[in-house]
């Protein structure tokens, strides 16, 4: 299987974790707090991490046998619009965070594919794929506004939530019509 080119990560890139000051020895363990700007399309397509928004880094990097343990909290802004009535939505995400990256050499090269498993590369942890995993596992492929949104009418357009109870769209058949003048009489 052809090996592709990794793409050098730059340690001065927010979601970018150094790991140089944290020993390798298992246990061994530091805390990241941070704010860092959302990357782009950080989510799906009708809600999502605005791009470049703050994003609250609470983690915990923790040196076990096969490389760095990270886990922890991930808190932003979301927006978007509700999937029934297309208002907008405004909320906050709060996403944990829990990935394995193994140490070059480890014995996890032989036992997990390259795939399975994020690498550390020059002791550096790229946070970015492990953190769009976790935020678009969160959230909804279908958000609402409110859990018991009605949507819009579909032959006007307007809210349901806004129109009154007696709304109605409702024309009789004109074949019919002579019929709506006769009333039953009791016998």
């Amino acid at each position: 299987m052809p090996q592709h080119p990794v793409p050098r990560l730059d340690a001065r890139s927010p979601l970018v974790l150094d790991t140089r000051d944290l020993p390798r020895r298992p246990g061994a363990m530091r805390a990241v707090n941070r704010a860092a700007p959302a990357p782009a399309d950080l989510g799906v397509e009708m809600i999502g991490v605005p791009d470049g928004a703050d994003l609250s880094l609470d983690l915990r990097l923790q040196s076990v046998s096969e490389g760095v343990l990270v886990s922890g909290v991930v808190t932003g802004p979301l927006v978007g619009e509700c999937g029934r009535c297309l208002r907008p939505i405004s909320d906050t995400l709060r996403v944990s965070v829990q990935e394995m990256f193994a140490y070059p050499g480890s014995t996890t090269d032989a036992t997990a594919e390259d795939d399975e498993i994020g690498r550390l590369q020059d002791d550096l942890i790229d946070l970015e794929p492990t953190l769009r995993d976790a935020v678009v596992l969160v959230l909804p492929t279908n958000p609402l506004c409110h859990p018991d949104c009605q949507g819009l009418c579909p032959d006007c357009g307007g809210l349901w939530d806004d129109l009154p109870a007696d709304h109605s769209h409702l024309q009789g058949d004109p074949r019919w019509a002579a019929l709506s003048t006769l009333t039953m009489t009791e016998e």
